[in-house]
């Protein structure tokens, strides 16, 4: 028996997370996945209401007692310090020391990318180094609120941290006869976190003969993804450039709506989450694509050794694009709960 937890979170995130569990709990019967689906209170309402944002107990729960957990949005304006997103995300990828932040970007209708004559073949995945670099909150101010203020940040980058990140990069090509691992990172500048990077890379690359590699300053990668991204096929890279990047490559196959990901350490608990955001402006009005979300449904079902149900709902979410049972910001008529509606009746057949 596998556990979800679910984690609406604020904004959209409830009504993603709704439709996207409709689909799941399809998938699963069809498949013969015997699922539990568990409703979990994080959001700023609850830090509003109780000042809480995630207990110890709470975040030891949920990565012992579940499979995985699929988490809507959480930002809120209600809470401009952000203190409940802080604490609820970065709490449990660190909590559980997810450091794969696994980010597929393939084009799946090329009518839906803002290039001009896309590569149909475009499909690139990142794995984003998900517990070091920059955002691990090394850091510091002196002499704040003064004209004399200077704010420091600085970037972590271990070789254990850059090791396992390169490996899984290069094992997942490997695993799925993929040809091309490239590393980005800005090594002619940030020399001594470069020159980690590059050391590593070339090491774990040399034990995969069969896979071209190659290393790309960030800034012309950037370039690069908007030129050619069909030419790229495993990146990756640092906390920082990856959250970025693959925000960048999730526009050019499609746009944020389609975006999944997957927090992950290999063999442990797993947190998907659509990476579009709480978008608070559309909440309750029924509008906001479920698309990303129910990508998030495909990795979680991977992640549960469901290959099978994961193609299911994968070419679910093409079908509802080209039949055009869609919410409105890709053309369609559709609700949020339509759509996920659609999507499980065709599942269950």
């Amino acid at each position: 028996m596998a556990r979800v937890a679910l984690i609406g979170g604020d904004g959209i995130g409830p009504e993603v997370i709704g439709a996207a569990a409709e689909v799941l709990a399809a998938a699963a019967a069809g498949h013969g996945l015997d699922l539990t689906l568990d409703h979990w209170d994080l959001n700023a309402d609850r830090f509003l209401r109780e000042g809480v944002t995630i207990t110890d107990e709470e975040r030891d729960r949920l990565i012992g007692d579940y499979d995985a957990a699929l988490l809507g949005a959480l930002g809120d304006p209600r809470v401009p310090g952000n203190e409940h997103t802080r604490d609820i995300l970065l709490g449990l990828r660190f909590g559980a020391d997810l450091y794969i932040n696994f980010r597929p970007c393939k084009l799946l209708v090329p009518a839906l990318s803002p290039l001009k004559d896309p590569d149909p073949a475009t499909d690139v995945v990142f794995f984003r180094e998900n517990t070091e670099g920059l955002y691990v909150g090394v850091g510091g101010s002196f002499k704040r609120g003064t004209p004399d203020e200077i704010a420091t940040e600085q970037s972590v980058n271990t070789w254990k941290g850059v090791d396992r990140i390169v490996r899984a990069a290069f094992g997942y090509a490997a695993a799925t006869g993929r040809e091309r691992v490239t590393l980005v990172d800005k090594a002619n500048v940030l020399l001594h976190e470069g020159g980690l990077w590059r050391r590593v890379f070339a090491e774990v690359g040399a034990g995969y003969p069969g896979i071209v590699r190659d290393a790309m300053y960030v800034d012309a990668m950037a370039m690069d993804l908007v030129r050619r991204p069909e030419r790229y096929e495993v990146v990756v890279t640092s906390n920082l450039f990856g959250d970025i990047l693959s925000d960048l490559a999730a526009q050019v196959t499609g746009g944020l709506g389609l975006a999944p990901s997957g927090n992950l350490n290999p063999g442990s608990w797993a947190l998907f989450e659509p990476v579009h955001g709480s978008a608070p402006d559309i909440a309750g009005r029924g509008i906001a694509n479920p698309l990303a979300a129910v990508g998030c449904v495909s990795l979680a079902l991977e992640h549960l050794g469901q290959g099978e149900a994961a193609a299911a709902v994968d070419e679910c979410i093409v079908a509802s694009i080209r039949e055009g049972v869609t919410t409105p910001d890709l053309g369609g008529r559709a609700t949020t709960r339509a759509v996920g509606e659609w999507m499980a009746g065709r599942l269950r057949g």
